[in-house]
């Protein structure tokens, strides 16, 4: 076995604190790759408290992972050593059903093995996540990183940028179309990103006004702040798609109204409580409520080599790994522009 290190929470209530593990042998289709910076996802905060339930302790979180590659296994075609690779929110799937077969993992309807707060697909072998030093991963799930951009900025693309980018593709969102965006935070800028990048009009929907000016600069072309009835009325019925990436709880027939006709809102974001929405607010109007998870393997690749190409990342803020529990408390009170990466040296 091969030794590890890392941070990592004995239980509900406890703080990430050091914690030594064992990875497994490098087998004949497996990556070996030391981990460089580690993204902080809100969702690590969730599961590392237990808040959604069924956690797995001890728990290392992190699935926004970048590195260089240090050994293949013997039969790897398509990873050497001293790669830049990344790993995401899955690290094995069942490879048979009709969704793996499609490249939609994220779906498994055999149950996907996320890259911690999981089980191997033994269905018995803990997964521990990125907030470490080293990992191994079936060359399938492995992405290859480009080395024109930032590493530390790429790797909350591995959650955030995909989460935000494979329902704009899936909905086919661009040029002539009217792109609300809800909530500007580690999801929300990068929709922001993707959007404009996409060739679609992007309004902010938000409640702070003061997040205007960060919209604007992320290439945002309106911005409405949700609690001025005024300007909520200016957009009733205006726009195609709604992008919401809020986890807090709030009103979804609010947003439904800002639709037009056949328009749809995509949920990305995970409140804590059901969300209460009325019927009419659907038949009005013939509008859609979906939702979206990340995207399989080939399509995060594809929104990597996107990036690569248009130059576009997650704005961050590096932090050392002994200022891991510091950042959760901050990223509750949302003070942090916008991703969290821990440099992984620091460990």
């Amino acid at each position: 076995m091969i030794q590890a290190k890392g941070y990592a929470v004995q239980n509900a209530t406890s703080a990430l604190a050091p914690w030594n593990f064992e990875r497994r042998e490098v087998g004949p289709h497996d990556v070996h790759f030391d981990i460089q910076y580690c993204g902080i996802c809100h969702s690590d905060l969730h599961q590392a408290r237990d808040e959604w339930g069924g956690s797995i302790y001890p728990m290392v979180p992190g699935h926004e992972l970048v590195g260089k590659v240090i050994k293949v296994g013997a039969h790897v075609k398509k990873f050497k050593a001293g790669d830049l690779v990344g790993v995401g929110c899955l690290v094995d799937s069942c490879r048979t059903c009709e969704n793996c077969k499609e490249g939609l993992e994220q779906y498994c309807l055999n149950g996907m093995s996320p890259t911690y707060n999981g089980y191997e697909q033994d269905h018995k072998t803990p997964t521990y996540g990125g907030y470490s030093n080293t990992i191994v991963v079936h060359e399938d799930f492995v992405l290859s990183v480009s080395e024109k951009l930032s590493l530390a900025a790429v790797a909350p693309l591995l959650c955030a940028g995909i989460t935000t980018y494979s329902p704009l593709r899936h909905w086919k969102v661009g040029k002539g179309h009217k792109l609300a965006v809800v909530g500007l935070g580690g999801l929300g800028h990068m929709a922001v990103k993707f959007g404009v990048a996409f060739g679609a009009e992007v309004t902010v929907l938000s409640t702070s006004a003061s997040k205007e000016a960060d919209a604007r600069k992320l290439g945002a072309h309106k911005f409405v702040v949700t609690s001025d009835e005024a300007q909520v009325k200016s957009v009733r019925g205006y726009f195609d798609f709604i992008l919401d990436t809020v986890s807090a709880a709030h009103d979804f027939n609010l947003y439904l109204s800002l639709l037009r006709t056949n328009g749809t809102h995509i949920c990305v974001g995970v409140p804590p409580d059901p969300a209460a929405v009325h019927a009419f607010s659907l038949i009005a109007g013939r509008k859609t409520l979906a939702g979206s998870m990340i995207g399989g393997l080939p399509e995060t690749q594809e929104m990597l080599d996107f990036c690569a190409k248009h130059n576009i990342v997650s704005d961050i803020e590096i932090i050392d790994i002994k200022d891991i529990n510091k950042a959760y408390e901050r990223m509750v009170k949302g003070d942090v522009r916008y991703r969290f990466v821990i440099d992984m040296a620091t460990l």
